[in-house]
């Protein structure tokens, strides 16, 4: 009855702001008869399609069910950018308004340019989303660094969601890349589905290829325990990750050591108890004479509890660098940081804007990356 309720909600919030986008434009359009009805149908379709996009990674694999997502997940990027501008819009005419500055023309010009400009942010958004992650590569210096470790590399992908418009040979991509970069060892940090093993193995599978000397590693996201965490993190290691739960590895470069650590989601206790994330028990059992500590955190809100437990470093992604206009705003109302390089006491955390994205094939102003850590001294 809970979900039914939700559902109820989510439905009548989206006709009412459907219908408040062709109240506020359709008028000002100057449309004729036709012209109204088309928009009218338009704005139906993008009422039924957006919900859709929403429920896309459960719908059940039938004829058309992969186009149909397709074309829900376009709708709700496009619904997206149209509701946030035609609400921009709102504000700048009560603002011209306010000041004795209306003005025919530009209430005219302003309407057909809403639709305009949210097509071309979705379609750039499209393009940004599709194309092959871009490589940053970032120097994070850590203080009496042994000279064996100069140039310690870590390949971190993040945030790819494997599911409706993500597969098989976008995953292929990725792999080639990083595999290119030759890193010393390799961070998945969390996310990497949005659906069950059975529907998504196949298209996983390119994961088995990922090779550094030091390992490939892999930690829970928030979307893992969506998807049926346990099954998930079973499938991965079939693949020949190293699946870190609150554990670590050690691994030796010459007289020096490195610590690779990981743990759950932030969130994960509350769907598996036992996957309750801690840094402390990640380090619990590690030599005290390791170099450098890294841990591998999907939330960069697990930055104050890693600094607690004496990491030096902390790789985490979630965030998608906010993915795409206004929704970056939003981030830093749950976490710490929305992209990038930062400190918490003597901990360095970098925050990846991921690999892949969510929901809409859409990114602007948040470009995807494959990031290349390399530890450098102080």
């Amino acid at each position: 009855m809970s979900a039914r309720r939700n559902l109820s909600v989510v439905l009548s919030l989206l006709i009412l702001l459907h219908v408040y986008i062709g109240a506020r434009l359709m008028p000002d359009m100057g449309l004729g008869f036709l012209g109204i009805a088309a928009g009218i149908v338009l704005l139906v379709l993008s009422t039924v399609l957006v919900p859709v996009g929403l429920l896309s990674s459960s719908l059940r694999r039938r004829r058309w069910s992969e186009q149909l997502a397709w074309v829900g997940l376009l709708a709700m990027g496009l619904f997206s950018s149209l509701i946030v501008i035609t609400f921009l819009r709102d504000i700048v005419l009560l603002a011209l308004l306010a000041v004795g500055q209306g003005n025919a023309g530009f209430t005219h010009w302003s309407a057909v340019g809403v639709p305009s400009l949210a097509l071309a942010v979705t379609l750039i958004g499209f393009v940004n989303a599709r194309r092959l992650a871009r490589v940053k590569r970032v120097d994070v210096p850590i203080a009496n660094l042994p000279e064996e470790l100069h140039g310690y590399s870590i390949a971190q992908i993040s945030d790819i969601h494997v599911g409706p418009t993500i597969r098989r040979p976008y995953l292929n991509a990725i792999v080639n890349r990083v595999n290119a970069l030759k890193a010393d060892a390799i961070a998945v940090t969390g996310d990497l589905v949005d659906g069950s093993v059975q529907r998504l193995a196949l298209h996983t599978q390119p994961l088995a290829r990922l090779s550094a000397p030091d390992g490939a590693f892999f930690v829970t996201g928030n979307h893992e325990y969506y998807s049926g965490a346990e099954e998930w993190i079973a499938e991965v290691r079939r693949l020949g990750l190293t699946v870190l739960l609150n554990q670590h590895v050690v691994r030796q470069r010459g007289a020096a050591t490195v610590l690779i650590a990981g743990v759950p989601d932030f969130t994960a206790h509350h769907f598996v108890p036992s996957h309750r994330s801690s840094p402390r028990a990640a380090a619990a059992g590690a030599p005290c004479e390791v170099d450098v500590k890294i841990l591998l955190a999907h939330q960069p809100r697990t930055a104050p509890a890693a600094a607690d437990a004496g990491f030096d470093l902390q790789l985490s992604g979630h965030t998608h660098g906010g993915q795409f206009f206004p929704w970056n705003l939003f981030v830093p109302l749950q976490q710490p940081f929305v992209a990038g390089l930062h400190r918490v006491r003597d901990l360095w955390v970098y925050t990846s804007r991921g690999t892949g994205y969510w929901g809409p094939p859409k990114r602007f102003g948040a470009p995807s990356e494959i990031t290349l850590v390399r530890l450098v001294p102080a």
